[in-house]
């Protein structure tokens, strides 16, 4: 997804104009819209004309309109979002009021205002048009002289760096020119790892190239790591897959990616996150069960003592109509994460969603036992009885 324009004022009032490229950017998208907001884009209707004779044609014609949201549909095969909504801006060939439905499309740009930009809507945006933090998986694909540092989602493949330089030939008597060049050229790599990669997010970082030259490389981010005493690359060496190619272009990854190890490393691995959490929270409940809680009454009580050290919520609840409820999510996660905790927003569209909203859609992993919960919950309810006697 391609950010266009931004724009949000101090009291969180705003517009984004998008340019969505994928399927995985519409899905995006989806949850980004919700009631009450405004959508501004290049759309159809059929309109009818009378001749003096009485007949009637009619014809489809294009117009940009902008309606408010009261609905909308998702088809997550093709990536198809159909909103409606009653039009809100004057346009020669459709009145104010009446509704139309705006088809939002790839490679078509639109405009999303909101009457309040929230934390989870600003992160949804980034998280979209950041392709570092979508992809989990970071390629080199190399050859002496020529390396091309890429990023990969389940999608598309964006080169980042593209490194080329110039490697003197073995001499007769003398590689030392040789070994310079190859020191240049394996460091302007290591410094390209640096800067780019973020281990927190990347699940592998794969290296492929003919002959030794992925191993060479392996070997001097190994050695500077070690003499630079570079803790983040130490920690993560077991993330480097070194994988063969028949050159160091980008179009070799299409080889790279049929290897069975690659495949596995590209696998939804947000989803995997999220499968193991859920599977954290489980084993809370049975090992600990005052540790674990489930219900948003639960878990903002839990909230209110600073215990959550792990939330878990769809974002589904997040999509709600009714702007209060939506409003007292996006205060929970604030909450959560102002109090150092963290916070998984599972996708509704993978079967850990699916199974947390079975739950509600809202759990917590405590960081201590909170045994009081459900007493106070007894207790609030009997108060309310000996009130209404």
């Amino acid at each position: 997804m391609r950010l266009i324009n931004k724009t949000v004022e101090k009291d969180a009032t705003g517009h984004v104009t998008l340019y969505p490229e994928e399927l995985e950017d519409m899905w995006h998208v989806y949850n980004l819209i919700s009631k009450e907001d405004q959508i501004k884009a290049t759309t159809f209707r059929r309109l009818q004309s009378e001749s003096s004779t009485g007949s009637t044609t009619s014809q489809r014609t294009r117009m940009v309109l902008t309606i408010t949201v009261e609905s909308v549909d998702f088809d997550p095969q093709v990536g198809l979002l159909r909103i409606n909504g009653r039009v809100t801006s004057e346009n020669p060939y459709v009145k104010l009021g009446s509704y139309h439905t705006i088809d939002l499309e790839l490679n078509r740009n639109f405009t999303l205002y909101k009457p309040e930009w929230d934390i989870i809507a600003l992160e949804r945006v980034d998280e979209a048009c950041d392709i570092a933090k979508q992809a989990d998986v970071a390629a080199i694909v190399c050859q002496e002289g020529l390396a091309n540092v890429c990023f990969l989602t389940e999608h598309m493949t964006v080169v980042k760096q593209r490194i080329e330089t110039p490697i003197p030939r073995k001499r007769k008597g003398s590689v030392t020119n040789h070994e310079k060049g190859l020191e240049k050229f394996y460091d302007q790599i290591y410094q390209a790892i640096l800067r780019l990669f973020d281990f927190n997010i990347l699940k592998a970082v794969i290296i492929a190239s003919p002959g030794f030259v992925r191993e060479q490389v392996y070997q001097y981010i190994s050695d500077q790591a070690v003499k630079t005493e570079n803790k983040t690359i130490l920690e993560n060496r077991s993330k480097f897959v070194l994988v063969h190619s028949s050159s160091g272009h980008k179009h070799s990854l299409n080889e790279v990616m049929q290897d069975p190890s690659i495949q596995n490393k590209l696998a939804d691995t947000k989803a995997a996150r999220e499968v193991q959490a859920l599977d954290e929270f489980y084993a809370m409940m049975n090992a600990d069960p005052d540790r674990a809680f489930y219900g948003y009454s639960h878990v903002a009580k839990a909230n209110e003592h600073g215990a959550i050290g792990t939330l878990l919520v769809t974002d589904e609840l997040f999509r709600s109509a009714d702007i209060a409820t939506r409003r007292k999510y996006v205060d929970l996660v604030e909450s959560v994460r102002s109090m150092g905790g963290t916070v998984r927003v599972f996708s509704s569209m993978h079967v850990s969603g699916e199974q947390l909203n079975l739950l509600s859609g809202v759990a917590a992993i405590l960081t201590f036992p909170f045994p009081g919960i459900d007493d106070g919950e007894e207790d609030d309810e009997e108060e309310g009885d000996n009130n209404e006697q």
